[in-house]
């Protein structure tokens, strides 16, 4: 992930009463600003839980590669913002904002390919008003 300062990290629950570990981004206005960036992208990744719903060391070290790579795909093509990230009960789930689906697929494809085959679960919605991201900053951002 990019500069620590540009995130924050809390603890939430879900409406099952499990521990979510929620990590926002809040350097995002330049992408909030651009309405071309109005899908957003949910990508969820299981992982086999220890009895506290995090993941165990090795499936953390895997859930931090994917992360890592995403974001330096990013980086070096800014077709997407990473706007959230949570952790717990058994799941990772990573939000992006997005202007292409189509070109956010491929960027997301070649982040990846050195890895093996993960089971993810990609869905994707018009979100032009950044409905997720106002929600998860209202209910998680640390000030």
């Amino acid at each position: 992930m990019s500069n620590e300062s540009e995130w924050w990290t809390s603890p939430l629950e879900d409406e099952d009463g499990n521990l979510i570990m929620v990590t926002g981004r809040a350097d995002v206005d330049k992408f909030r600003s651009n309405p071309r960036y109005n899908i957003r992208v949910n990508i969820s990744q299981p992982y086999d839980a220890l009895p506290s719903g995090m993941p165990t060391e090795k499936d953390a070290a895997m859930l931090e590669e994917v992360l890592d790579r995403l974001s330096e795909e990013l980086r070096k093509d800014p077709v997407g913002v990473i706007t959230g990230i949570y952790t717990g009960a058994g799941s990772r789930d990573i939000v992006v904002y997005t202007a292409s689906t189509h070109i956010f697929n491929k960027k997301l494809n070649i982040a990846l390919e050195p890895m093996p085959l993960l089971p993810l679960t990609i869905t994707a919605e018009d979100d032009p008003e950044w409905l997720e991201y106002k929600e998860m900053k209202e209910l998680s951002e640390i000030k």
